[in-house]
Order: structure tokens, then sequence, then C-alpha cells
């Protein structure tokens, strides 16, 4: 398995570096499958940054994470919360960068021994791993900060290193309720004094896709989406690819 996955990335570097490809490519597409933990010890040693996505149980972290990659089935999306019970492992096409989808967290039926494993297992990832660049911290926009997205908080303010909320299922909103919500949970963590950011998200429409990109190329260190380019397409007011006008969305599962 890590032959192929190194194979792998020597072929998305190369691919990356070929002359015009970050022009039109987003970060996240392409993205392949690396490897899975249940111990931070089965991890691969870190060779490349990582940005990690974290959330509650049946926030919309595995729908967030395909919309980005623009790929229905790369995170798996279940309609069972909780489903999602290692370290996820993903390389980008552009960079050979690292996404990590971590366990949802939160979820009542989880046993407790469970549980407990990974609490200690994400706090230690989080505290330690030292290619982490960032947190995306995925919360449901209609319950954001809870008890446990607080505690996630927590563990990763220590680094110094950013966070950005991604506050999905924002469509399920009204207009005038996300964006109270969204000022809402930026006074919030204005006030923890960290390095936070967060902004609404619907993976059902795709919306925020583009500013979620740029805020993650920054802390990769890769040039943010160009003129022209789908993600700028989206920014200023066309959500869909031209090959996409005129049709419905593929619908989405509601629940990681």
């Amino acid at each position: 398995m890590f032959l192929l996955a190194e194979d792998a990335k020597k072929a998305a570097i190369l691919t990356a570096n070929a002359p015009g490809f970050r022009a039109w490519m987003s970060l996240f597409r392409n993205a392949t499958y690396l490897a899975s933990a249940h111990r931070l010890q089965d991890l691969p040693l870190p060779d490349a940054p990582e940005i990690a996505f974290g959330g509650r149980s049946n926030a919309g972290k595995s729908s967030a994470i395909n919309a980005l990659a623009n790929h229905a089935r790369l995170a798996f999306v279940s309609k069972t919360p909780g489903r999602t019970q290692q370290i996820n492992l993903f390389r980008l096409a552009q960079g050979g960068a690292i996404l990590a989808d971590l366990p949802g967290y939160g979820y009542a039926r989880v046993p407790e021994s469970l549980r407990r494993h990974w609490e200690a297992t994400l706090s230690d990832y989080l505290r330690t791993r030292k290619s982490l660049r960032g947190l995306a911290l995925v919360m449901d926009a209609r319950h954001p900060l809870t008890e446990r997205d607080e505690l996630m908080l927590e563990w990763f303010r220590p680094t110094g290193r950013p966070i950005h909320v991604l506050l999905t299922k924002s469509d399920k909103l009204s207009r005038s309720a996300a964006t109270a919500t969204l000022r809402r949970v930026r006074e919030r963590l204005a006030r923890r004094g960290g390095n936070y950011t967060a902004q609404l998200f619907s993976s059902l429409h795709r919306t925020g896709v583009a500013e979620a990109e740029e805020v993650f190329a920054g802390w990769l260190g890769l040039p943010a989406a160009v003129p022209g380019s789908a993600p700028e397409r989206q920014r200023n007011g066309d959500k869909k690819a031209p090959s996409q006008r005129g049709k419905l969305g593929a619908k989405r599962l509601k629940c990681d």
C-alpha cells in the first residue's frame, strides 16, 4: 500500500509542477487516498504539510471534504453518524500536501471506551503533529460551538496554528439567520484570542468552496485561484461550472 502511495505522491508532484497546472486546478481536486490509522503510531511519518478536518458527528464533515474535492465519494458519507473511526489521510495533487480526515466526535452511540480512545488520540494529534498547518473545524450552522467544539479549540490553541470554522448546512437557514449566526460565531471566537476565522458553507449548493480553498491554500503557501478558474467564477457569482449550467446539482446525503 505504501509503495503505491509513494508512486502516487511522485506523480502528483510532477503533475502539479507542470506548466499552467495551477492556473486551473483547484486545491483539493484529484486528491487520492493515502493511508488510515487507528493509533497515532500507525500514521505514516510526516513528509508534507497537513490540513486536518475535524467536527462533530453529523455536522457534515465528510460532505464538506467531498464538496471541496468535487468528488462524491472521497470521504465516506453515511446516514449513520460516527462512521469515520480512523484518521484517514489523502494526498493532494497540488504540491503533495496531506488532508487528514479525523474521526467525528460527540455521537452518543459510540461506545465509551472508543470515545475515550479518540479523545486522547485527537488531543495528542492536534498538539504534537509537527506537519499540521491548520485545523478546519466543521460545525453545523444550526448548532455551532458545542461543548466538544470548544474542547477541540482548547486542544489546538496552544500550537498557535490557525483554525478555520466551516459553518456547514448553512442552506438550511434563511439568509438573515445564517448571517447572524456567522456574526455570533466570529464574535465568540474573537473573544478567545486565538488565530480563528469562520465562514458559511453549504455542501449541497457548493457555496463557500472558493472562500475555504483560498484560506487553506494560504496555509500551504500555494497560490489562490486565478481569474477565470472555477473557484474564481464561483466567487464572482457563477456557482456552477460551464458544463453544469442549467442542470440540477447532484443530490447529497445529509449526514457524515
